[in-house]
């Protein structure tokens, strides 16, 4: 049987929501009302999916005071 390759979160260049969430332990909801704004710079369209590119996310959280 094919098993999927699992690759840790911090290998990962994008990131889904859920795996933001626990990389992060900033909640779900959050991600999305801060990835919806249209200048978002970390945030990827996939058609209706949104990834997050994980190196700008690190980047916004080290300069961001507070969400």
């Amino acid at each position: 049987m094919n098993k999927p390759i699992e690759i840790p979160i911090y290998q990962k260049q994008n990131l889904t929501i859920e795996e933001t969430a626990v990389y992060s332990n900033i909640g779900r909801n959050k991600l999305r009302e801060i990835t919806d704004d249209e200048k978002c710079l970390f945030v990827l369209w996939v058609g209706g999916k949104r990834l997050i590119k994980r190196k700008l996310f690190d980047e916004f959280i080290e300069k961001v005071y507070s969400i």
